[in-house]
């Protein structure tokens, strides 16, 4: 008997990778405050703000039930989350061109009324071709980067932008599957 999966996200990306793996969760998006501590890490302050996430629907989660809660941040000279505006994400996508940046994102799984828990995350390291400020503002034109970390979908318009990367595809997408299903496990 499959226990009940809890996605505290409304990441459509995050939720279509569920169900692609066979999983239907129940989504119920986190509310919480992410300001994060002063000199945090990169790795540090993903797994944080994913456990923050997790422990927030803990109390509205059936016991016994898994809850997967998951955050994403780009890294180049600081952190950068989903950009405020568009002059946010234009200053985001100049500072990437033409160099390497790291996408982390740190998962957290909870098993409601219980004391297990599991937190983790992944690092990939995205190299973005030289594209002119015209093809940023083209960019912006779309809705695509005003939801996403370091705002760029590499599974969307951007992605022609990408010259390559190391590391997990799907955490650069926000959600490293192949490491959720094996820490997964150790919830059944």
């Amino acid at each position: 008997m499959q226990k009940k999966i809890i996605l505290a996200s409304s990441s459509p990306r995050r939720i279509d990778m569920m169900k692609k793996h066979g999983f239907d969760p129940i989504i119920k998006p986190a509310d919480i405050d992410e300001t994060l501590p002063a000199d945090i890490g990169m790795r540090d302050a993903v797994m944080f703000l994913a456990l923050k996430k997790a422990l927030s629907v803990e109390p509205i989660a059936e016991n016994g039930s898994i809850i997967i809660a998951a955050d994403t941040v780009v890294y180049k000279d600081g952190i950068m989350g989903k950009p405020k505006n568009r002059q946010d994400a234009f200053a985001m996508l100049s500072k990437i061109r033409n160099t390497s940046h790291f996408v982390t994102t740190g998962v957290a799984l909870i098993a409601a009324g219980k004391n297990d828990k599991k937190v983790f995350c992944d690092v990939t390291e995205v190299f973005c071709k030289n594209y002119s400020d015209d093809e940023i503002q083209a960019y912006l034109d779309t809705d695509e980067p005003y939801d996403k970390a370091g705002a760029y979908a590499i599974q969307g318009i951007f992605g022609k932008h990408i010259d390559h990367y190391e590391g997990s595809f799907d955490n650069v997408v926000g959600f490293p599957w192949a490491l959720i299903e094996k820490e997964l496990q150790n919830f059944y």
